[in-house]
Order: structure tokens, then sequence, then C-alpha cells
């Protein structure tokens, strides 16, 4: 399999990352994850501009335009003859001495790789339980930046409770999942947590408010408690790899009937629709 490494197309067995990388002692860098839908990305410029985005926010200077790196990400793609799939990129400050400071000036390590992905139909069909969290990350959680701890720790407390997601609170309102958006439905209005520091702005959910004003839902970009949450009509969740999710358990109790509602259902329709109309192949 072919990686992008430091601008070359190399085999993976060459890809080699020094010891002291920054990236690999104080995760100081960011990523992102990028669907591959029948051989060509979905919503490739949105991921590259955000990419560019928290690189700057965190100081890192990247060595390539967010064209060229398009290019290189497609060649990828096409080295690796993937049709169906991810792209994970990453960039790190570099290499340097261990210390928390740095010098001006360092070389960042940029990496990408293609990664298979199995659709969770099963999930989008049916719905998912997840559980509820303190959400204790620290408050650029804006950046998408590799300091994924956190998310893990809960994650894999979601995954031990046999949940797909945990939702997390913080001050008594809900932000995020830990790897997605959330939205909550009650009396056929969509409310989601504003794009403040306190979440990431995920691409999906752009996609999604967009999708919410081409369609006339109505909609809120506005936080909402957990008491709200649990007594919501309907809840979903969205990402780059779950796409939309409807959520028909939280912490033991219904979300509304307990199965998938219909706005939701609209809502994964017009997401199809969207991932079709950017990445299907003329005939």
């Amino acid at each position: 399999m072919k990686v992008f490494f430091n601008g070359r197309l190399i085999e993976r067995s060459e890809c080699a990352v020094d010891i002291e990388d920054r990236g690999y002692q104080f995760g100081d860098g960011v990523y992102e994850v990028i669907r591959i839908y029948n051989g060509s990305f979905y919503t490739l410029n949105e991921h590259i501009a955000r990419f560019f985005k928290s690189a700057a926010e965190i100081g890192i200077d990247l060595p390539f335009s967010e064209a060229e790196l398009k290019g290189e990400l497609k060649e990828l793609i096409e080295a690796n003859q993937v049709q169906d799939g991810g792209l994970y990129l990453q960039a790190t400050r570099g290499k340097a001495p261990r210390k928390h400071q740095y010098e001006a000036g360092l070389t960042p390590q940029v990496t990408a790789y293609t990664f298979p992905i199995q659709k969770p139909e099963k999930e989008q069909q049916h719905g998912v339980s997840v559980i509820t969290a303190d959400d204790l990350r620290w408050l650029r959680c804006d950046i998408k930046s590799l300091n994924l701890l956190y998310n893990v720790m809960i994650k894999q407390k979601a995954s031990e409770a046999s949940s797909f997601e945990a939702i997390l609170i913080r001050d008594g309102v809900v932000t995020e999942g830990t790897s997605s958006n959330v939205y909550a439905v009650k009396q056929n209005v969509i409310y989601t947590h504003p794009a403040t520091n306190l979440i990431l702005n995920g691409i999906t959910r752009m996609k999604l408010l967009e999708l919410f004003a081409k369609n006339g839902w109505q909609h809120k970009e506005k936080a909402i408690t957990k008491d709200e949450l649990l007594s919501a009509d309907e809840v979903f969740i969205s990402s780059t790899t779950a796409e939309v999710i409807p959520v028909t358990v939280i912490d033991g109790q219904k979300v509304g009937t307990g199965t998938p509602g219909p706005l939701t259902k609209e809502v994964q329709k017009a997401m199809q629709n969207s991932i079709l109309s950017e990445t299907a192949k003329p005939v």
C-alpha cells in the first residue's frame, strides 16, 4: 500500500517517524479523516480548508498549498485503487529535542494513508444506544488536534457499556459525541450546539445544516440541556465515517418511540443524495 509522506508517495513499509517527533511525544499536530465513495472524495475542499485552519491555529506552517495537497491525495487514492473507504491525513510540528517549548522553523511531518470503512448500515437502519458522560476536554475543541485521550477513554467506556457512542455534557448542556456531532428533534425543530470552541464543527455537520435549509427543515444552533436531550422526540448523530445514525436509547432510556424517527430518516435520505451528487461517476 502506498502512503503520502512528506511530499512523496512511498510504500507503507518505508514510512518511518523519528522517536522525537512532537506528534508522537506531545500529540502536537492536527488531522483529518476524509470519506471516499466511488473512487472520489466527498467534501474534500471543506476537509482540506479545515486542515489548514487547524494547523494555523496551533502555529504549524504547512509546506504546500491547499491545491497541491489535494492533488497529492487524489494521486494517493488512485495509486491504491480505492473505490470506497477513507483517508487519514495528519501533520505534526516535526521532530525536535524533547521539551515543551519549540524553536521556530521546524519542518512539519505530513502523512496520509487510505483505509477500508465498513458502512454502518445496521446502525443507520435500526439506530443505536448511547451513554452520556461529563465533557472534561480542553476548551479548544474547535481545533481538530491529535490530543484525543479523553475522547478515547470515554469512547471505550461506551464500548464496554455495549453502546455505539457517548454524548458529552458540559455544565449541564449537550456539546457533542466523542467522535460525532449531536442533534435533537423536538416538535419538528432540529437543535444542535452552535459552532463555538466547545465543539468540533464537523464537515458532515456543516453539510447537514445546508441540507436542513435546502429542505425547509426548521433548525436552531442552540445548546440544549441533558433533560431536553432525554425528552427529545428524535436524536441522531453525524460524522464523516458514520454519516447519519439515529439514536434510539440514551442511558438505557428510549428516545421517543425507541425507533428511528421520521425526520431523521428524511435527513439520512438527503445525506445520501448529497453524497451521490458529489461522487457519482458520469455514465
